[in-house]
């Protein structure tokens, strides 16, 4: 029995394909089907008034700081968070320039914020990938060095069942891995769509 199960794990690691080859050259780690950009584009998200002026002033404002932390978390509604922004700029009796100044300011923190936070996630997937296809290697070669043990006159049996506890441990790994970069990557767009869609609700306080 302990033999056939040795033999299923073979075949099992043999059946697990390798980790996906970037579509892309430039990023060999990029595991997604959605192509990897690796800026965000203010132009892309924002046809409001040039946030060119703003740099990081948003950050000198407590209350624009504030908001920019919590509309940006993901744990925030994003109807909850459209509601917040139109609030905030619409809220006082003030002239058009110092509402435009609010809204630039507002969405200059939400596009460094949420850019950054995409750049880490991006980053943790190519790590994740990286370690994956290292991962995949070492099973291979832990099963090619099981392989020729079976194949010796006197095997030794309790290398044998280390090799094997490796390969199984090491498969449900990668397996549990795959899944989470399928996951994983659905994350960038996400932030992307958020963006757009905080960045539309605060232009559309201007109109």
């Amino acid at each position: 029995m302990r033999r056939f199960g040795l033999l299923l794990a073979l075949f099992a690691i043999q059946a697990v394909p390798p980790p996906a080859h970037a579509a892309d050259p430039r990023y060999p780690d990029w595991p997604c089907a959605q192509a990897k950009v690796p800026q965000l584009s203010v132009a892309a998200m924002w046809d409001g008034p040039s946030i060119a002026d703003v740099g990081n002033s948003w950050q000198d404002d407590p209350k624009i700081k504030d908001l920019v932390m919590r509309l940006a978390a993901r744990r925030t509604p994003l109807d909850a968070a459209q509601k917040a922004a139109a609030d905030f700029i619409t809220g006082d009796k003030k002239e058009k320039t110092e509402k435009e100044d609010k809204a630039k300011k507002l969405f200059a923190g939400l596009f460094d914020t949420l850019s950054q936070e995409r750049s880490e996630v991006m980053d943790g997937i190519e790590r994740l990938e990286h370690n994956e296809k290292g991962l995949a290697d070492r099973i291979r070669s832990d099963a090619a060095t099981l392989r020729g043990l079976q194949d010796e006159p006197a095997p030794d049996q309790a290398k044998m069942d280390q090799l094997a506890g490796q390969v199984e441990w090491g498969t449900r790994i990668f397996e549990d891995r795959r899944k989470s970069i399928r996951y994983v990557c659905e994350v960038p767009t996400i932030i992307e769509q958020r963006v757009f869609a905080l960045g539309r609700a605060i232009r559309q306080t201007l109109n």
